[in-house]
């Protein structure tokens, strides 16, 4: 197996361990490690939502087994994000990959602030 699938792999192990733990999904994790590797943003993007749809299924099975998921609430984000999901898919097209990682990286610094500092 060449480093770059075993790099892939460890990322995967510590990006689901991370979603699980925040609840975040993962893609904060993933798509800078896939652009890192080289992936346009439009590929990382789409990588990261096959990688995220497999962490987040396995997260809500261990989440149920603690009784920690409220279906109605988590289906309503559900169906709107389907919504937005088409959306932003759609944008992504018109940005260049160097627009994106500053666009990506603003919205995670901006994240972690208000994380940061709210009380």
């Amino acid at each position: 197996m060449d480093m770059t699938l075993l790099a892939i792999l460890a990322s995967g192990i510590v990006v689901g361990a991370a979603a699980s733990f925040t609840g975040l999904g993962g893609g904060f994790l993933m798509v800078p490690i896939l652009l890192y590797l080289g992936f346009s943003a439009q590929k990382a993007v789409g990588t990261s939502f096959l990688g995220i749809l497999i962490i987040s299924a396995s997260a809500l099975i261990a989440h149920n087994k603690l009784a920690h998921v409220d279906y109605k609430y988590g289906l309503l984000l559900g169906v709107g994000g389907i919504i937005g999901a088409q959306l932003g898919a759609r944008y992504i097209e018109h940005v260049p990959t160097d627009s994106f990682k500053k666009i990506f990286a603003v919205i995670l610094v901006c994240l972690a602030a208000y994380i940061f500092f709210r009380k």
